[in-house]
């Protein structure tokens, strides 16, 4: 699809791109979200309850807005790839690479070819048989990322070859667990604030890290990060429940100090 090529084309050249986290396995969150002005999705199956159907589903909500869906699997096993490559994904999120063989192992798992991605011609990633084998062939590495998942001590240790692998588009710092695994308890530890720098400036593939609402991405920007994905449909709700409790507070304070006086 062209909006996956222009993304793809947008990551590798570094710009700014903006996306959140999707929690709730239901399409028009996917509408509501994409409207709001993000660049890209990415539906987290490794921690929010997303089988193939429910990916399925979204994918058809991300085609009818036009936002790419990047999908956050919960095993890199060729079987995920593949279904979530077939439904029409945009691209694959994997959690804790930490090797350049792993990321050598994705890399195939995302290909078509001898010990690589299974081919069907009728799904939708193909265009449900629009586009004949050679055409699908040539146009699936121009419409498809491979993020890997830097979070733990041994990923932060070789990050560099991670990211020089022919095939992996970016590196996404994951500093809770990258907190956790260096003996810390927040990511805004010092050692873990070093290690996600070191991570972001990374030559060969684009960075970004995951960035809690209202957190001031400009350290990360100068630190080299393009790809930012801030907070999920939770915190948004949970952020806009409570902007609507504390206006409400506010006018109830109002007219408190009103009778008062």
């Amino acid at each position: 699809m062209d909006i996956h090529r222009v993304f793809k084309d947008r990551l590798r050249r570094r710009e700014p791109l903006l996306g959140a986290f999707i929690k709730t396995a239901h399409p028009t969150v996917i509408e509501i979200m994409a409207r709001a002005g993000h660049d890209f999705l990415v539906i987290d199956a490794e921690h929010a309850p997303f089988g193939r159907s429910e990916i399925d589903m979204m994918m058809i909500a991300g085609r009818a807005v036009g936002c790419p869906l990047i999908v956050r699997v919960p095993v890199d096993t060729p079987d995920w790839v593949l279904n979530v490559l077939d439904t029409g994904a945009a691209g694959v999120m994997v959690p804790h690479v930490n090797t350049p063989e792993h990321a050598r192992q994705l890399v195939k798992a995302m290909s078509y070819g001898p010990g690589g991605r299974g081919f069907a011609g009728t799904t939708r990633a193909a265009d449900y048989a629009g586009r004949g084998v050679t055409e699908h062939l040539a146009k699936t590495p121009t419409e498809t990322v491979l993020i890997c998942q830097i979070e733990d001590p041994e990923g932060a240790r070789d990050h560099a070859r991670i990211a020089a692998v022919d095939g992996v588009d970016a590196l996404f710092v994951g500093r809770a667990d990258l907190a956790v695994g260096t003996g810390q308890q927040d990511f805004f530890h010092p050692a873990v604030i070093e290690l996600t720098h070191g991570i972001l400036r990374s030559e060969g593939a684009a960075t970004g890290l995951y960035a809690a609402p209202g957190e001031d991405l400009g350290p990360f920007l100068s630190a080299g990060a393009s790809l930012f994905v801030v907070g999920s449909d939770h915190t948004a709700m949970r952020r806009g429940a409570a902007l609507d409790r504390a206006a409400l507070q506010s006018a109830l304070d109002q007219a408190r100090d009103t009778e008062r006086n």
